[in-house]
Order: C-alpha cells, then sequence, then structure tokens
C-alpha cells in the first residue's frame, strides 16, 4: 500500500462460529493487507470469547497483523493480545494506558464528537475512531460527518478510523482525509468476504 493510502482495520461480526468464521477471516488477511483486528464479540461468555481469541491470535500474529479486543481490558494480557478499544471515549482511557503500558495498542471510539476524540488524544490514545460514517436505521440516525475527519486530520497528529455503514462512495470521499478504514459487516455479511472488499474498496485503486 502506499504510505498515503488508508489503511485497513477489520472489525469482526459480533457473534460467530470460530473455526469457519477463522478461515474467512484468514482469507482475507491473505488477500489484502491489514493493519490491525479488532475482535469485537456481543457475548460476555469468558470461555467463548477466549476460544475465538485463541484461534484469531494464532492467524493475526502468523501475518504480523495486531488484533485488539473490544472493551475486555483484563483480557488483553492473559489472552496475549495486542491492545483493547474502548467504546466510551476518554473515559476510561488514562487509566487502561496506565494499566496495560505504552506499548498496548489503546483505541477509542468517539462517536461523531469532535471533543470525545480530542480528549481521548489528550489521554494517550493511539487511534480515535468516530462512526458511523454512512446511512445506517441503527442508532439515532447521527453520522460522523467528512468535515469532522477534514478537520481531525489537519489539526490532529494521532490516527483516525473512519467506520460504520461503509459504502464505496464513503470510501472515495474519505480517503483523503481518513488514516484507517474500520471494516465489518459491510463484507462479513456477504457470502465472499474477500469480494465485497475488494468492492467496497474499489475506489483506492
Amino acid at each position: 500500500m502506499s504510505e498515503d493510502r488508508p489503511q485497513l482495520y477489520l472489525i469482526t461480526p459480533p457473534a460467530f462460529e470460530t473455526e469457519p468464521f477463522a478461515d474467512r477471516l484468514a482469507s482475507v488477511l491473505d488477500a489484502t493487507e491489514v493493519a490491525c483486528i479488532r475482535l469485537a464479540l456481543a457475548t460476555t461468555d469468558e470461555d467463548e470469547i477466549a476460544r475465538a481469541a485463541d484461534a484469531l491470535r494464532e492467524i493475526a500474529h502468523a501475518r504480523d497483523v495486531a488484533l485488539v479486543i473490544e472493551r475486555h481490558v483484563l483480557m488483553v494480557e492473559r489472552l496475549g493480545l495486542d491492545g483493547v478499544h474502548l467504546l466510551d471515549g476518554a473515559r476510561s482511557l488514562r487509566k487502561v494506558r496506565k494499566d496495560l503500558g505504552d506499548d498496548a495498542i489503546v483505541g477509542a471510539f468517539c462517536g461523531i464528537t469532535r471533543h470525545d476524540g480530542i480528549n481521548a488524544a489528550e489521554a494517550g490514545a493511539d487511534y480515535v475512531a468516530f462512526g458511523p460514517v454512512g446511512q445506517t436505521p441503527l442508532g439515532d440516525g447521527a453520522r460522523a460527518e467528512d468535515d469532522l475527519f477534514a478537520w481531525w486530520s489537519e489539526m490532529i497528529e494521532v490516527p483516525v478510523v473512519a467506520e460504520g455503514a461503509l459504502t464505496p462512495d464513503a470510501v472515495a470521499r474519505l480517503a483523503p482525509i481518513t488514516d484507517f478504514f474500520g471494516v465489518g459487516e459491510e463484507i462479513w455479511r456477504e457470502d465472499d468476504a474477500v469480494t465485497a472488499l475488494k468492492s467496497l474498496l474499489a475506489p483506492l485503486g
């Protein structure tokens, strides 16, 4: 990938069967360059999360791809993961950074709010994610507008992730002003995730 092209940040579905999904993930990793994977399971079943993390860690680390887990700070070190993705902006970030140390990846989802993003960056986030960037029937309908990313890329050095309801049109618009595209259900809901990803990222050339 060229240095100015946004990198790919894969987000797992909220629920999946470990072995079939691990195979799908491996095929995507072998087809394109990926910077990071987020294990974003909705379940609170510790054993299920651990089994998924073990399987995905093996696949990711064999390809030099980082694997972070959503929310579960205490599981990062125990499962040999690379860091955590927080959903509460900057609220717990300073403590998490202190607990996990400087080498861990600590990212923060900050919705559509510049203020939350700035607070997370100042608290030590390695990246800040904004979204959704497209129209979705979920949530309250609010979107992270293009001008948020334009402002961020010009004013803030902390990398930014554009995620949620991505389309090829959104990819084309946001490519010059984001560091990462967070891609999840956009490809996993399709039978052929590799083809779906290529179509989604086609505007990048």
